[in-house]
């Protein structure tokens, strides 16, 4: 593997969610500690999955993996970060200032921002020498999916910049040390840049929009002076996979993706990493990532012995329908095709003759390319763009709140406006708009993936927690998170993959949302090859992995639909529509 010549201290690895970062980052550091090197893996993924690839419990502390001597593990966990970061502050405080003060101080430290805030500084820690990462020869960064790793790997510089203007923020807390911060910012810029300390990996799939992706991504990291970067092309489907109808199509789809690879980053060092015919989880299997796929002997179990009797998207389309109007929300892991459901549903309700505005929450968002250009009379294409939001939310302010002011005072509002904080709540108010807007026609939201979708749940559940708190209990008021609690107003679907990690993944955010109050409406199991009913030995032993986690799918869902693995991508109205109308059914 190129990408692990010659290689310095950092390892960063990002890509579009669902190619398979988390492998190749996992399968990276065995291989390293395999050789004799000591290896911190790190996740900075709210929704982080690499206790379920070794089969253990690592969470918010440096853990051993036992089966691979030299190799430890970190999840960095959104919420144990902030209640660390906020007692760090607080507790000095106890027994120094007054009650009311502490619970002052308490309340600005309690929204999503102190939650990225406490996330991103035990990040800056392990780039700038902190006590965590002494010791270890590599640190090996599996990160978000591309939108949340930008925000991420930016996020140092915009506070080093914000800090060295002499903003100030309530989220980094009074007394905090603000030099301390601007001098651990600085110091994690260096290293972001230095190529002989930091590598940067972009993971692919050989798919149109993750390639497109690739490229933006590399295009943004390049700006904040990232290094220049390797390509891992993962999941691609080998010789081995045969030469039935539905593989020869999955290899011209492949290798047309390729040929059209976008020049900025074909001209990278490659790798090309083969589809596994076994899910990679455990040791061993991590450890054969990187090497040939062999064939797979005829014989395998047909998996139409076990039925697939679950409906298509039709039958949940038409019981969406019936309301007249409402929120759709389709939630999950990067990479299971959300966009792609989230299109089939907004585009059968258009040609149904209903108004839908179809929108995203997703940084990286493709909804234009899932469309190709396709358009529908009643159908309203959007994007949450973090930058316009922002750009508006801080025009709205210095309009509102600056008016009146002085040019002393408006020139502080303006420098506090700056402040990275205000950038989640930017994205937060464009999101209670298009909630708001289900109150008249159909909305369908793609959300980003789990992680970044879940600090938009925990603004919405900040900013309700404020209205009830200012309003009090005997008060009228309908706040956003009152309206996805309502399952007369809003469906959340959950897609996943039928592959142990993703239905992992989609089980933890339907408890995350049920914690806050919000009931998954209905599953969708997307991509099935189980479904797609395949000839070869390989992709039979794939369909068979899959029939354990439809089952478990089944128990935990109500409503579950299940859409085949295609010959063709779905993209474009005419498709996405035929997509919507399937029924794989077997008796």
């Amino acid at each position: 593997m190129k990408f692990l010549d010659d290689l310095p201290r950092f390892l960063f690895f990002t890509g579009k969610g669902g190619v398979g970062k988390t492998s190749v980052a996992c399968a990276s550091a065995v291989r390293l500690a395999d050789a004799g090197r000591r290896v911190l893996l790190v996740s900075t993924d709210p929704a982080s999955n690499i206790g379920q690839v070794f089969g253990l419990t690592v969470g918010n502390a440096i853990t051993p993996i036992p089966s691979v001597p030299g190799l430890s593990a970190l999840e960095i966990d959104p919420e144990a970060a902030a209640d660390a970061y906020r007692e760090r502050i607080i507790g000095p405080l106890r027994g120094t200032l007054p009650a009311e003060e502490i619970e002052g101080v308490t309340e600005s430290l309690s929204g999503s921002c102190t939650t990225e805030i406490a996330s991103f500084d035990e990040f800056t820690e392990l780039l700038t020498g902190g006590a965590a990462s002494r010791g270890y020869d590599h640190v090996i960064f599996d990160t978000a999916p591309t939108g949340h790793t930008v925000r991420l790997l930016q996020l140092p510089g915009s506070w080093s910049e914000f800090l060295t203007a002499g903003g100030d923020a309530s989220c980094l807390g009074p007394l905090s040390g603000l030099e301390r911060h601007k001098a651990t910012y600085a110091n994690a810029v260096q290293a972001l840049t230095d190529p002989s300390r930091t590598r940067l990996v972009l993971v692919t799939r050989a798919q149109r929009s993750a390639l497109d992706e690739l490229e933006r991504t590399y295009a943004e990291l390049a700006e904040i002076g990232m290094p220049e970067g390797y390509v891992v092309v993962n999941g691609v489907l080998p010789d081995s996979a045969g030469t039935e109808p539905l593989t020869a199509a999955v290899r011209r789809r492949e290798a047309a993706a390729l040929a059209a690879m976008p020049p900025r980053v074909s001209a990278l060092p490659r790798d090309v990493v083969d589809l596994r015919p076994e899910n990679v989880v455990g040791v061993d299997q991590v450890r054969a990532l990187f090497s040939p796929a062999a064939p797979v002997p005829a014989g395998e179990r047909d998996p139409g012995d076990v039925p697939l009797d679950g409906a298509g998207l039709s039958a949940l389309i038409d019981e969406i329908e019936r309301d007249g109007r409402g929120l759709v929300m389709c939630m999950g892991k990067g990479g299971v095709g959300k966009t792609t459901v989230a299109a089939a549903v907004a585009v059968r309700l258009a040609l149904r003759g209903h108004e839908v505005l179809l929108t995203t929450t997703d940084p990286a968002a493709h909804l234009a390319q899932t469309l190709d250009g396709g358009g529908l009379d009643n159908l309203t294409v959007s994007r949450i763009d973090p930058g316009a939001a922002i750009r508006a939310y801080r025009e709205r302010v210095m309009a509102a709140k600056g008016k009146g002011l002085d040019d002393e005072e408006r020139a502080a509002l303006a420098e506090d406006l700056m402040s990275p904080c205000n950038d989640e709540v930017a994205v937060f108010h464009e999101f209670s708009r298009a909630i708001s807007e289900s109150r008249r026609r159909f909305v369908v939201i793609d959300t980003a993936p789990t992680g970044h979708t879940l600090l938009l749940l925990d603004a919405t559940g900040s900013y309700h927690r404020e209205v009830t708190r200012q309003m009090g209990d005997g008060a009228g008021f309908v706040t956003p998170l009152m309206r996805l609690q309502d399952p007369a107003l809003t469906k959340v679907i959950l897609v996943t993959l039928a592959e142990t990690t993703p239905v992992l993944e989609a089980e933890e955010l339907a408890a995350d949302l049920r914690r806050a109050g919000i009931e998954p409406w209905a599953w969708v199991v997307d991509g099935s090859i189980a479904a797609a009913e395949p000839a070869s030995p390989f992709l039979r032993r794939r369909a068979r992995n899959e029939l354990d986690q439809i089952e478990r799918v089944r128990r935990e869902a109500e409503r579950v639909a299940i859409v085949p693995l295609l010959a063709e991508e779905p993209v474009g109205v005419a498709r996405l529509a035929a997509l919507s109308e399937s029924i794989p059914q077997r008796a």
